[in-house]
């Protein structure tokens, strides 16, 4: 009975093992060393990378404006979440995460940037939407206007 039930035991802990998946979301540095993205972004002290594309030569967002652009969203899988296509939005940049009241004031209106965030810098251990928690999220910013 001892044997049987070790046996039993042994094979349980096996299918175990070989049914679990790495749930452990990708961090951001992995993220950028996977991508062989090193030489070309540049990482922010507060914990995100970006890429300025074009640096613009209006108005330099601060905290407190409002800021019209166009945006892509995507996961580090390559999944867009959200977008605005062709129509611009418009945002209290107080309003949003942390990530982009960070990024922004990087460039001035009429430039594009490319955040890379990390978690704390966007939605944090909360789901939101189609976003999982703990995601690293890769915005594509361009800077329309600032008011």
């Amino acid at each position: 009975m001892r044997k049987f039930m070790y046996i039993m035991f042994c094979g349980l802990a096996l299918a175990a093992a070989s049914c679990k998946k790495d749930d452990t979301p990708e961090t951001l540095d992995a993220y950028i060393t996977r991508s062989n993205l090193g030489s070309t972004v540049t990482k922010d002290p507060r914990g995100f990378y970006y890429q300025v594309v074009t640096a613009g030569t209006g108005t330099t967002p601060a905290v407190t404006s409002r800021v019209t652009v166009l945006y892509t969203g995507s996961l580090t899988n390559g999944s867009v979440f959200d977008q605005t296509g062709n129509t611009p939005a418009t945002f209290n940049l107080n309003q949003l995460i942390l990530g982009w009241q960070y990024g922004l004031p990087l460039i001035k209106a009429g430039g594009r940037i490319k955040l890379y965030l990390p978690p704390n810098l966007g939605y944090g251990a909360q789901a939101a939407g189609s976003i999982p928690a703990n995601s690293v999220l890769i915005f594509d910013i361009t800077l329309q206007s600032v008011q």
